[in-house]
């Protein structure tokens, strides 16, 4: 069993969708993928590793196809979707990077895929507020040149309810906060409720990258 940071412990965008946002951030123009992909699962002094892993695995070992799963990574990346993106690939080299990084701390661990989902009950709650967001996220997803990924609505809802509705909710804010989708009070309040019922650090859901209403500011 790994042992890391606790979610409501991290202050960042964590597991999965908290690379993507790194994967946007200032790196150094020589780094590689593989050498990001490591210093993020180094995060916390390697208390990052454990979720990023369980989310990599859970994708991997779920059934949804590789389109919906390269159609989601792609839109949280904030890049076109393209057939040859290799969502699967990366994945992998995600998941070597962090059982690199747990065994620092444990020599003798070896990854096992993830056991059902323990928020799969909010399934439905995630789920409407995807369905709330949809039109306007399409919209705003179709009128990003170079960036346009068609289908994500639907490969979102997919995540939700085939791989893993929490990591399913922090890939729709990631993609929420990349193509700068307006949000009304209500939808605001309710993505903080369910951060919490996550256990998320409130970080998690408002970093300052949600487009909330200016009575909200």
């Amino acid at each position: 069993m790994t042992v890391g940071l606790q979610r409501h412990e991290i202050w960042v965008d964590l597991g999965l969708s908290g690379l993507t946002k790194w994967f946007g951030g200032p790196w150094n123009p020589g780094a590689t993928t593989s050498g990001m992909i490591a210093e993020i699962a180094d995060w916390g002094e390697g208390g990052f590793a454990p979720l990023l892993l369980e989310d990599a695995l859970r994708v991997l070992n779920s059934p949804i196809p590789t389109r919906t799963a390269d159609t989601v990574l792609c839109a949280a990346l904030g890049r076109a979707y393209g057939p040859d993106f290799g969502g699967s690939g990366l994945l992998r080299q995600i998941v070597g990077a962090c059982v690199e990084r747990v065994r620092r701390d444990d020599p003798s661990y070896e990854p096992v895929p993830p056991g059902p989902s323990p928020y799969l009950g909010l399934a439905g709650e995630v789920l409407a507020e995807i369905d709330e967001a949809g039109p306007t996220l399409s919209l705003s997803v179709a009128g990003a040149p170079g960036r346009d990924v068609p289908g994500l609505v639907p490969a979102l809802e997919q995540f939700v309810t085939e791989v893993d509705p929490d990591l399913g909710f922090r890939l729709f804010l990631r993609a929420m906060k990349m193509y700068a989708v307006p949000i009304t009070a209500e939808q605001y309040t309710n993505y903080l409720a369910l951060g919490q019922k996550f256990g998320y650090h409130e970080e998690v859901v408002d970093d300052g990258n949600l487009q909330i209403p200016d009575s909200l500011d």
